[in-house]
């Protein structure tokens, strides 16, 4: 299961904030962004379970996240 994690940041922490989110296992990228958002994480966990105890235990909990929207990304079948 994959998901696109977008994150807003306390002011002049979004450099420090992408450091931690590189340090967790299950995202597989993490960037900054110009707009409504601060960063973006692309988060992969083995189901939805998983995916929320990444996104509440290790990504919410990094200093100087102030919100997150998690949007599901679902694979369509040609």
């Amino acid at each position: 299961m994959k998901a696109y994690v977008l994150i807003k940041v306390r002011t002049g922490e979004v450099t420090s904030v992408v450091k931690h989110l590189h340090r967790v296992k299950a995202i597989r990228s993490a960037e900054m962004t110009f707009g409504e958002y601060d960063a973006i994480a692309v988060v992969e966990a083995g189901d939805l379970e998983a995916l929320g105890t990444v996104i509440a235990a290790q990504v919410q909990t990094i200093p100087g996240i102030l919100s997150t929207n998690t949007c599901l990304a679902v694979e369509i079948e040609n």
